[in-house]
């Protein structure tokens, strides 16, 4: 029986789940990161085979009807359609490699669904104030007002989900090696326990982060 495991990595814009990821693909030998395929085209600095597939509709609808992928969300006319091949994932398990998969909630339920033993993992920073700061303050871009204030409500939409994870990690400054030991614990033993999302904590997250965007579009008025 193989023991690679699926492991679902899902995180707010600006959490810094990537460097979480990134991390523990440094340390830990025994991962393979799952690469997106895409409609949308690709941005400065991104490159194909890295960072996504880009494909055309057709391709991704031809993937569609081969059974292709893992888990996918498609919608006729949208540039921003994504999917998980399914091929890459079966043979890095079947070869004992953990696989990680960078996506949202409707995904990562969606690989549930097909792999019961997948675990499912939340990364957040230590609190709302610190996911403003990292957003604004990013050094790789410059995001505007009204760009930053669309990923604050969508982090406020996506906590909502946080309890329906196996495991909630937070990412503190400095903490990605700590995350990343973490995610290597549960992936070796399926052991979530000590990191059961804690619903106090997201409560508090929440009630500060509606009061954050309410504040901003405040001031910008």
């Amino acid at each position: 029986m193989s023991k690679g495991k699926i492991a679902v990595i899902s995180g707010f814009s600006g959490a810094g789940k990537g460097t979480v990821v990134r991390t523990l693909l440094e340390k830990y030998d025994h991962y393979a990161l799952s690469v997106s395929m895409t409609t949308r085209s690709p941005r400065d600095g991104e490159v194909h085979g890295r960072d996504y597939y880009f494909v055309s509709h057709e391709e991704f609808r031809d993937a569609i009807d081969r059974g292709g992928f893992l888990e996918y969300a498609y919608y006729e006319g949208s540039s921003n359609n994504y999917g998980t091949p399914k091929a890459f994932v079966e043979e890095n398990l079947k070869n004992d490699r953990h696989v990680i998969l960078e996506i949202e909630v409707q995904g990562g339920a969606q690989v549930k669904a097909v792999y019961p033993d997948t675990v499912s993992i939340f990364i957040v920073p230590p609190s709302a104030a610190e996911l403003v700061r990292r957003l604004v303050d990013r050094p790789d871009q410059s995001i505007d007002f009204d760009t930053v204030q669309k990923r604050l409500r969508t982090a406020l939409r996506e906590s909502a989900d946080i309890g329906r994870y196996d495991a909630m990690l937070i990412n503190d400054t400095g903490k990605a090696e700590e995350c990343a030991d973490a995610i290597e614990y549960i992936c070796e033993t399926g052991d979530t326990s000590g990191h059961a999302p804690d619903l106090t904590f997201v409560e508090k997250f929440k009630a500060e982060l509606e009061a954050i965007i309410e504040r901003r579009e405040k001031e910008r008025n």
